[in-house]
């Protein structure tokens, strides 16, 4: 089954890609999901600022800056992972660098 690892954080402070890829913590996560045969895909986002919010009305669309509601912590990345159950996507998420400072949400995709 596949899971979305959405990693949160509070924006206090921004790496880059290659920063975030320079981190020994992260890249020896990596690389134990990757040799787990899990990772489907990862990316970084952007922060919140950078966010459009896009709802429909009444047949017209209304768009707004930043995210829809306001929150101390915000989705900074997401990971994509295959696996055998819910416990094994626990303990994925559990060994993520950032899960010692923040949250990360753990959501199965919809059936196929």
């Amino acid at each position: 089954m596949r899971y979305m690892l959405m990693i949160c954080d509070d924006g206090a402070e921004l790496f880059s890609p290659p920063e975030i890829d320079a981190q020994p913590a992260f890249v020896a996560w990596l690389r134990d999901v990757e040799a787990r045969g899990a990772r489907r895909a990862g990316t970084l986002l952007r922060p919140p600022a950078e966010a459009v919010t896009v709802r429909v009305r009444g047949g017209k669309r209304l768009t707004s800056d930043g995210p829809f509601a306001e929150t101390k912590e915000w989705i900074a990345g997401c990971e994509v992972v295959e696996c055998e159950d819910l416990d094994e996507a626990i303990a994925i998420a559990s060994t993520h660098p950032a899960a010692g400072r923040f949250p990360i949400e753990i959501r199965p995709f919809g059936e196929d």
